[in-house]
């Protein structure tokens, strides 16, 4: 599929999936969100599970351990979705996009490195980056990616 017909094919509001024909470019940038958005899941979870031994109940810590694998699983999630993309000029397996990551050539969150000095650092986590999370990710389900 050339360019012209990429275009209008998504112009069309058709839905592009991992294995359809797709320009390289394209394909480059659907690996560079949907891992950075799966290292955000990874390294968001630290500040939190930093906090469950700490956590002010038994209750809380239950809660907040539930949150820290959640995350866990959405980036395992995202980077399965990474991986589909990848063909034989583009490499997206999970140890490149990863890799990536620790070298600094990808990125996540910076929100996550600050510090959590205190549990109300953990509250303003979940309401304020979750609440960021999901009005982006409400954003992004109109794009031309399934």
């Amino acid at each position: 599929m050339d360019l012209e017909k990429f275009v209008q094919y998504v112009h069309d509001e058709n839905k592009v999936e991992p294995k359809d024909v797709m320009p390289d470019d394209y394909r480059k940038l659907l690996v560079r969100q949907i891992s950075q958005h799966a290292h955000s899941e990874i390294v968001g979870m630290l500040p939190e599970a930093n906090w469950v031994s700490r956590a002010p109940s038994l209750r809380r810590k239950m809660a907040l351990l539930a949150k820290v694998q959640d995350e866990a699983g959405h980036g395992l999630y995202l980077y399965s979705a990474t991986e589909t993309l990848g063909n034989g000029t583009i490499r997206a397996d999970r140890d490149a996009t990863y890799d990536d990551m620790l070298d600094g050539k990808a990125k996540y969150s910076s929100i996550f490195n600050y510090p959590t000095l205190s549990w109300a650092d953990i509250g303003a986590i979940g309401w304020l980056v979750d609440g960021a999370a999901i009005m982006n990710q409400v954003m992004l389900m109109g794009n031309s990616y399934g």
